[in-house]
């Protein structure tokens, strides 16, 4: 399993041939945040703002994000 960490959190990467592009999804947070890029620079950045919308949400919404956070 590939991942990668993106401001504190884990997200395990994978390969979609079907689009030809990499898949990111965050782990251990308690809903949905993905991203898609073709390369690793895009998947950090792309992650980073998949992130920032999630947690911006949880905020929002007074919501606990994570079920727990890892060291970067």
């Amino acid at each position: 399993m590939n991942t990668l960490i993106i401001n504190g959190y884990r997200a395990v990467i994978r390969f979609d041939p079907d689009i030809e592009m990499f898949r990111g999804e965050f782990i251990d947070l308690n809903g949905g945040a993905d991203f898609y890029a073709t390369d690793v620079d895009g998947l950090k950045r792309e992650g980073a703002y998949s992130l920032r919308v999630f947690l911006e949400a949880c905020e929002r919404y007074h919501l606990e994000p994570s079920r727990k956070m890892i060291a970067a």
